[in-house]
């Protein structure tokens, strides 16, 4: 289950925990909060950068070799809207 950033929509009316982000683990088919579980004010979800790792195993799963062996395609950007075909 992904993990989910709130913050509350007014930061001067909040309370502690959602005038700082906070986590919720939800489901994808869940709705976003709408109100803080401790103030019921009114809260946003953020959207927040997710965690990549790039551990040498990892890096090695995203060469061109292994892309090209796998069925994918690489394109590197050429600039000016151009793309090139790499794998």
């Amino acid at each position: 289950m992904p993990t989910y950033e709130y913050q509350a929509v007014d930061v001067q009316g909040a309370c502690e925990h959602c005038r700082a982000r906070f986590e919720v683990r939800q489901s994808m088919r869940d709705e976003p909060l709408q109100k803080c579980p401790q103030c019921s004010g009114r809260i946003e979800r953020l959207i927040s950068a997710c965690g990549i790792s790039t551990h040498p195993s990892e890096r090695s799963m995203l060469s061109d070799k292994n892309l090209k062996a796998k069925g994918f395609k690489k394109l590197v950007n050429e600039g000016g809207g151009k793309f090139r075909r790499v794998t």
